[in-house]
């Protein structure tokens, strides 16, 4: 669906115009058109690449979907895959951009994103001395939106793991934080799979040999790697606290199994001391004390009982019991 297609020139805007007059205006060199989609067809793609002659394996790549965020040059453009993440009822929504970058036009294509862009292009548009670098500029605020949107949602993660660790030492609660903690685990690795890859992407566009269409903008897009630099770091420091509370948590669980196994054994040689008089006592019913002696019943179940009494003594001591 055709959300935008409008000409600027000189860093400010000319007008909107219709899909059919993209490749009239994109013959101006002192002219670009921004062009935005929203879950195109297959039609309305095919319409876009004939306008603005697009790529054929660029323009497989984004009917398709699903791609792995990367940045990549076919001659003079750029196609750009980038993953939109946003966090909805505690759950990650995994969106994808796909932006199409030549020397006078820009077309981004939103998919399975529910975050607009209206704020970029309004940016855009109240900055006319920064729009007047043209589609590059365009592209970098676009790229610089999607990475803003990625704080909020590592804080969010960051919270959820604070309140996880407050349970830790909770008695009884070892299942819940595992369950939890592996579900944090795996949102972690959907932000990672998003961030790792644009950002070793984003490091060719500054520095050295970069596409001709970013050698005006390099300091922007040096910005944007800094900023993917800082998500990825807390990326790797949620997943190593993450981890180590997994192995924390595992412990709590093994003291407990400890303690359980310490009353069982303790209680069972408690019971272990009638038992092996009995057994003993049992088996000669000739000279059985409560047979052969007045007071020979009385002298056992003392005994035992006396036995018994002294172990739990000893282990309730020792803590055990």
């Amino acid at each position: 669906m055709l959300i935008n297609c409008v000409t600027y020139q000189e860093g400010r805007k000319l007008s909107d115009i219709s899909v059919a007059e993209i490749s009239d205006y994109v013959q101006h060199k002192d002219q670009f058109v921004w062009v935005a989609l929203r879950d195109a067809s297959d039609e309305e793609l095919q319409e876009m690449q004939v306008e603005f002659d697009l790529h054929e394996l660029a323009v497989e790549d984004a009917r398709h979907g699903y791609q792995r965020p990367k940045i990549e040059e076919y001659g003079d453009s750029l196609f750009a895959v980038i993953h939109t993440v946003e966090m909805i009822n505690g759950e990650l929504n995994i969106g994808e951009l796909n932006l199409f970058v030549g020397e006078n036009y820009v077309l981004s294509v939103r998919n399975r994103c529910q975050q607009n862009f209206l704020g970029v292009r309004q940016r855009c548009e109240r900055e006319p001395h920064l729009l007047k670098h043209g589609s590059s500029f365009v592209f970098y605020a676009l790229i610089d939106a999607i990475v803003d949107r990625y704080f909020p949602v590592v804080e969010a993660l960051e919270n959820e793991l604070e309140l996880i660790e407050e349970q830790i030492f909770t008695k009884g609660s070892e299942r819940a934080n595992i369950q939890r903690l592996y579900q944090l685990k795996r949102k972690i690795m959907v932000i990672k799979h998003a961030v790792t890859p644009l950002m070793e992407a984003s490091s060719k566009l500054f520095g050295g040999r970069v596409p001709a269409l970013c050698v005006n903008t390099q300091e922007y897009f040096r910005d944007v790697y800094d900023h993917l630099y800082r998500i990825n770091t807390s990326i790797e420091t949620i997943r190593d606290t993450i981890s180590t509370a997994i192995q924390v948590n595992l412990s709590m669980v093994a003291i407990d199994e400890s303690e359980v196994n310490k009353r069982l054994a303790a209680g069972a040689a408690i019971f272990a001391v009638p038992t092996a008089f009995a057994g003993i006592w049992g088996m000669n019913f000739k000279a059985m004390p409560e047979l052969e002696w007045h007071y020979g019943y009385p002298m056992a179940v003392g005994i035992m009982f006396s036995a018994c009494a002294y172990l739990y003594y000893r282990f309730r001591k020792s803590g055990w019991l």
